[in-house]
């Protein structure tokens, strides 16, 4: 299992899970609490609390200690609908994801 964040620019995080690990709300705060130094050292330009967070709504993802951790970064989540796997944001932001993938994978 992965978690990738990235930016219109590139990756800068891919989470990798090891086989039989299940993202929960703990995993997923931990992940967020690496991709904030990740963030500063991937693209230092950018403005670290100008962050807008797309996720789906998986428990992990809107639990209580997740909102309240993703709050306390001063990060904003956009509003996503009930998951379907058409509107994946990899899906329609990025067509060409095998290109994508290699990318990220290589700066992994």
């Amino acid at each position: 299992m992965a978690t990738a964040f990235w930016d219109t620019q590139r990756a800068i995080l891919v989470d990798l899970l090891a086989r039989g690990e299940t993202v929960n709300s703990d995993s997923y705060i931990d992940t967020l609490k690496r991709l904030r130094p990740r963030r500063l050292r991937v693209r230092p330009d950018m403005d670290i609390g100008n962050v807008l967070l797309l996720h789906d709504n998986a428990r992990p993802h809107s639990s209580i200690r997740t909102r309240e951790t993703i709050a306390s970064f001063g990060w904003t989540t956009l509003p996503h609908p009930s998951y379907l796997s058409d509107l994946a944001p990899s899906g329609y932001m990025y067509p060409h994801e095998t290109r994508f993938e290699r990318q990220t994978l290589r700066e992994c």
